[in-house]
């Protein structure tokens, strides 16, 4: 093997091993949520450190792959792609910190949380991550559409937590603050869905040198 083939090889396994942690933090922010359990949110937030010193580690280890081998083509559509990916993927877990942050603070509902859809939320974009690093192991895209069409899914349970927790509140369930509190949680998990969407577009582009982004679905 190539020494520039090494290096590549070693840039992947820090990105699987930083995929495996945020896929970790997202169960275990789902657990957290919807069962209110404030042990397993302060472990995700206790996490998320590692988390970052992955994504500064990639991003530099990416500079000095491109500073040290100069590459083209397919190389460097990897590189770029596997840059770009860590930092979606710090996103990522940003957005379960917060809502992690969000069950240590705050005490939801369990019949609540079930009229949200919160749960069904969580495990679509759990396995749209989950997918999405099937399709980079594999190297196979054919996965890909099916990954952006679950976004279309999580975008309407979205849509429709707006009107569940309206009435909630017009129904004294919940105080008008606590129903803000929440439709920020709901809007971090959509926001997940649209960074998996992000980081399958990075992987079309390494593997098949496609740009989807900005395209109409």
């Amino acid at each position: 093997m190539k020494h520039t083939e090494k290096e590549l090889t070693a840039l992947k396994d820090e990105v699987s091993q930083m995929w495996r942690l945020v896929l970790s933090q997202l169960e275990k922010v789902k657990q957290a949520f919807t069962a209110n359990n404030i042990e397993l949110a302060r472990e995700v937030v206790s996490r998320e450190k590692r988390v970052n010193s992955f994504e500064l580690k990639i991003d530099s280890d990416c500079e000095n792959y491109i500073a040290l081998y100069n590459p083209v083509a397919i190389d460097l559509r990897l590189v770029l792609s596997l840059s770009k990916i860590c930092g979606t993927l710090e996103r990522i877990a940003d957005f379960a910190e917060g809502i992690a942050r969000h069950v240590i603070e705050e005490r939801e509902q369990s019949e609540l949380i079930e009229n949200l859809r919160a749960e069904t939320m969580f495990d679509t974009v759990i396995e749209m991550l989950s997918n999405s690093y099937v399709v980079l192991d594999s190297e196979n895209t054919k996965l890909s559409g099916k990954i952006l069409a679950m976004d279309n899914e999580v975008d309407e349970i979205y849509r429709n937590a707006v009107a569940v927790l309206a009435e909630a509140i017009r129904n004294n369930v919940i105080s008008a603050e606590n129903g803000l509190k929440t439709m920020l949680v709901i809007r971090k998990i959509e926001r997940i869905g649209d960074h998996c969407s992000n980081i399958v577009e990075e992987i079309v582009f390494y593997i098949d040198a496609k740009v989807l982004k900005h395209q109409d679905s």
